[in-house]
């Protein structure tokens, strides 16, 4: 058995740190805040809950702070978690089992799971290095998106961890602006950094600034596979949104031929022929996407397995005439989330259309 801290950095996160909190006490062995400012109630309801609160004054470097907080850790692992994260008491078991088997291993990954549907679904998913042995030392690296390079024996679980925003944060270019600020200070991207500010510019609809930043990326040898895969699926985005469908594709064909076929690069395809018009072209990608392996590692979409191209393939079909496959592909769609609006928007459709057909 084993008996773990739980470390935390927080600002201003007064409308869910005790939902977190609650969380954590039913497991940790040790509570750790480090606090980067908060002018709110952060601070006070934290000592409700632990007394071992540290403040950080803020430098622009979200490792800084992580490796505080694993500093003042007195336990043999560390548990990391941010202050919007939640886990269920399923999960919560899970975790007390873990602290309880014979086997111990110097990383536990545990899945991430974030943006939330209709059905209380995940959107995507991926494994994070997420409880670790103390006395190996572990290190955060990175200004923005920190990360911990695992070593030793790694052991991935069954545990999630869902991250639950309530409020959608209030300084939406505090990333990029970070970004941007390192840059000026003529600091060099790491493989990992030039792909999290290319991600950066793409949620900012930077598109033209995106594909540079991608395509610098690509040249960089990233050992870390996923991360090249994300970025092709960016780069044929940024191609598809300028509509530059030729140079989309050619760079979803160039994914495939180098990364392999994947289920969200075959939506993507299809995506690009549903621009030019070729229907048959589209159909033939979605239905691809339903036969192709979701991505391992890095940002998982389930959704592009079934759900979306079922979807897509409900209205091709539709307006090629072919009523049974389409029907057949709502009917997909609606076992995998029943509530999604598109499905539900089907559902209505077809019950009309069929009462309406003259036979």
């Amino acid at each position: 058995m084993f008996d773990l801290s739980v470390c935390l950095i927080v600002k201003n996160e007064e409308e869910v740190i005790s939902r977190c909190l609650e969380c954590c006490k039913k497991f940790a062995d040790e509570i750790i805040v480090v606090d980067t400012g908060s002018t709110d109630k952060t601070k006070e309801l934290a000592f409700g809950f632990t007394d071992k609160i540290f403040t950080f004054p803020w430098n622009d470097n979200f490792a800084d702070a992580r490796n505080l907080s694993f500093s003042k850790a007195t336990k043999e692992y560390i548990m990391w978690l941010d202050a919007d994260d939640f886990i269920t008491q399923e999960n919560i078991n899970k975790i007390l089992n873990l602290k309880k088997q014979s086997e111990k291993f110097d990383v536990f990954m545990c899945k991430y799971l974030m943006d939330f549907d209709e059905n209380n679904n995940a959107n995507f998913s991926f494994f994070r290095e997420r409880i670790l042995k103390r006395s190996l030392g572990f290190v955060w690296e990175g200004f923005v998106h920190e990360v911990i390079t695992p070593k030793g024996k790694v052991h991935y679980t069954n545990i999630e961890v869902e991250h639950r925003k309530i409020k959608k944060n209030s300084d939406v270019s505090r990333n990029l602006n970070i970004y941007k600020k390192a840059l000026k200070n003529n600091h060099k991207f790491s493989p990992r950094e030039q792909y999290y500010y290319s991600r950066e510019l793409f949620y900012h609809k930077k598109y033209k600034q995106c594909i540079i930043e991608l395509k610098k990326y690509l040249k960089l040898n990233d050992a870390y596979t996923p991360n090249i895969l994300g970025a092709y699926i960016l780069l044929g985005e940024c191609f598809l949104a300028l509509g530059k469908i030729d140079d989309a594709l050619k760079t979803c064909f160039e994914a495939i031929r180098t990364q392999g076929p994947n289920s969200e690069l075959c939506c993507l395809i299809a995506r690009c022929y549903e621009n030019r018009k070729d229907i048959i072209q589209s159909i033939f990608w979605y239905n691809s996407s339903l036969i192709s392996p979701v991505q391992k590692g890095g940002f998982v979409r389930e959704s592009y397995a079934k759900l979306i191209p079922a979807i897509a393939l409900t209205k091709l079909y539709f307006d090629k005439g072919e009523i049974n496959k389409s029907y057949h592909f709502h009917q997909l769609a609606k076992q995998e989330n029943p509530h999604h609006p598109s499905v539900v928007f089907n559902e209505r459709f077809f019950e009309n259309y069929f009462k309406n057909i003259k036979y």
